[in-house]
C-alpha cells in the first residue's frame, strides 16, 4: 500500500470562489461508512475529478465547502481536507490509498493475534458465563488501521485548509457506547455554534486520528475508543449506528446544496434471481443484515423526509427564511448501481486465511455471506473493482454532476469564448 498516499500540498487561496454561479462553500459533500465499501466512494471522487478536468477545474480546490464523513467515510473525507487545494491530488492519493490496501493494513490478520484473538472473543461469548473471564474488546485488532492513519492524517493541514478559505468545515460522527449519544465533531473557518437534538449534540474540536478511528470503530469487529467530551471522556464506536439524520451535520454546518456518495447497492429488477436459495440464515447472513441496518438504511430514510421538506417549501415559501431556521436544499446522491454483495462473492477466497476460518464457521465465505464478509474485505482485488464501478458511475452522471457541482450547462462547452463557464438553470437536484 502507498504510505505516501496523502502528500503534502501548500494551502493557497482558492482561485474561484463560485463556479458558475454556484455557491462552492455551500456545498457539502457527505460520505457514508461501510468498511472496505467504501473504496467505492474513492471511485465516485477519481470520477468527479476528472468531470472538473474536462471542464477547466481540474486542479483546483475542492468543489465541496463542507465535508461530513462518518466511519470510512470520515476517513475518505480526511483525505480530501488535507489536500483541499487540489481536488485532483486529492482523488488520486484516494484512489491510490484503496488501489493498494490489503487487510493487513486495517487489522491483525496474522495467526497469533487475530487467531488467538477471534477464539477468545467467541469462546468467552458462549462460555463466559462459565469461566467468568472477560472477553477482548473486540473480534478484531484495528491497530494497524491506527498506525496508518497515524502516518497519513496530519491534522494541522485541515487547519490550514480552513485558513486558507479552502474549506469552510470538517465533520466526523461518532456513537458514544458511554451515554448513546450521537455526536458530531466539526472543524470549522468560522464559529459555528454547537446543535443539539434528542439524542444527537455536536461539539467543535481539533480533529485527529482517533476521531477518525471512533467513528470507524464497526461494533464488536473493532474496539470502541475515548475520545474527550464536554471535560471528560466517554468510549465512541462507528458513527453510523443509530444515525437517523446523516444529512444533518452538513446542513447545520450551513450547506445548501448536498452530494451523497452512499455505499448501499440501488436494487434492480432481477438482483435476487441469482441469490442462492439455501435453508436457514447463516450467522453471516444475519450478521450481513445486521451491518445494513447500521451502515445502509439511515441516509435513504433522511433523504425522504430533505425531500418532504423541500415540498412543503416549495408550496409554502412563507416558511423559508433564516428566521424560521427553514430553507430549501438541493440534494443529489450516488450509488453502486451493481450490487456490491455479488462482487464480494467473486472475491472471498482473497481474504487471508485466518480471516477465512474465523469467518467459515459463520458462514461468511459463502455466497449468502457475502454481504457481511464485504465489509472486511480490503483485498486490492475487490476494492480496485468498487473503484471502477465508482468511476463508471460518476461517469454516467457527467452532465448532471457538471450542473449540480459547477453550473455548467450539459452539451455546451467547457469554456465559452468570454472564457467564463454557463450556469446551468437547477430546479430540483436528481436524486439517484
Amino acid at each position: 500500500m502507498h504510505r505516501d498516499s496523502f502528500p503534502h500540498h501548500e494551502a493557497t487561496p482558492p482561485r474561484h470562489r463560485h463556479h458558475g454561479g454556484v455557491q462552492r462553500n455551500a456545498t457539502a459533500l457527505i460520505m457514508m461508512g461501510g468498511g472496505a465499501r467504501a473504496a467505492y466512494q474513492a471511485g465516485v471522487l477519481s470520477g468527479l475529478a476528472r468531470i472538473a478536468a474536462q471542464h477547466g477545474h481540474g486542479h483546483e480546490p475542492i468543489p465541496f465547502g463542507i465535508i461530513a464523513g462518518t466511519s470510512a467515510g470520515a476517513i475518505n473525507g480526511a483525505g480530501l481536507a488535507i489536500q483541499a487545494a487540489d481536488f485532483q491530488a486529492a482523488a488520486d492519493s484516494l484512489s491510490a490509498l484503496w488501489h493498494g490496501i490489503h487487510t493487513d493494513d486495517v487489522y491483525r490478520t496474522d495467526v497469533l493475534r487475530a487467531g488467538v484473538s477471534g477464539a477468545r472473543w467467541l469462546s468467552a461469548l458462549a462460555f463466559g458465563w462459565v469461566t467468568h473471564r472477560r472477553a477482548p474488546r473486540a473480534l478484531l485488532d484495528n491497530a494497524p488501521l491506527g498506525s496508518m492513519l497515524g502516518e497519513l492524517f496530519e491534522g494541522q493541514r485541515v487547519q490550514a485548509s480552513l485558513d486558507a478559505g479552502m474549506l469552510q468545515a470538517f465533520a466526523v460522527t461518532a456513537l458514544s457506547y458511554s451515554t448513546g449519544r450521537h455526536v458530531t465533531f466539526y472543524q470549522s473557518h468560522r464559529r459555528i455554534h454547537p446543535w443539539h437534538r434528542s439524542q444527537r449534540i455536536a461539539v467543535p474540536a481539533q480533529i485527529t486520528v482517533d476521531h477518525l478511528l471512533a467513528s470507524a470503530s464497526i461494533p464488536f469487529l473493532f474496539p470502541a475508543m475515548p475520545l474527550e467530551l464536554e471535560g471528560h471522556h466517554e468510549w465512541f464506536g462507528d458513527g453510523t449506528m443509530r444515525q437517523m439524520s446523516p444529512l444533518s451535520p452538513a446542513i447545520h454546518l450551513g450547506a445548501a446544496r448536498v452530494l451523497a456518495i452512499g455505499s448501499a447497492s440501488r436494487q434492480r429488477p432481477g438482483w435476487f434471481d441469482t441469490v442462492p436459495a439455501g435453508g436457514y440464515p447463516s450467522l453471516a447472513q444475519v450478521g450481513g443484515q445486521a451491518l445494513a441496518s447500521i451502515f445502509l438504511d439511515g441516509l435513504s430514510a433522511d433523504l425522504e423526509r430533505l425531500l418532504h421538506i423541500n415540498r412543503l417549501l416549495a408550496r409554502m415559501p412563507e416558511l423559508a427564511g433564516d428566521a424560521e431556521g427553514w430553507r430549501p436544499v438541493q440534494v443529489m446522491t450516488i450509488s453502486p448501481s451493481e450490487p456490491i454483495e455479488a462482487i464480494a462473492a467473486d472475491h472471498l477466497q482473497q481474504l487471508p486465511r485466518t480471516v477465512r476460518a474465523l469467518l467459515t464457521p459463520l458462514g461468511g465465505t459463502e455466497a449468502r455471506g457475502a454481504a457481511f464478509a464485504s465489509y472486511l474485505l480490503f483485498e486490492p482485488e475487490f476494492t480496485q473493482a468498487l473503484i471502477a464501478l465508482g468511476e463508471r458511475d460518476a461517469a454516467a452522471q457527467a452532465d448532471e454532476l457538471a450542473a449540480f457541482l459547477y453550473g455548467i450547462i450539459p452539451g455546451t462547452p467547457a469554456l465559452p469564448d468570454d472564457g467564463q463557464a454557463r450556469p446551468a438553470q437547477i430546479t430540483r437536484a436528481p436524486v439517484a
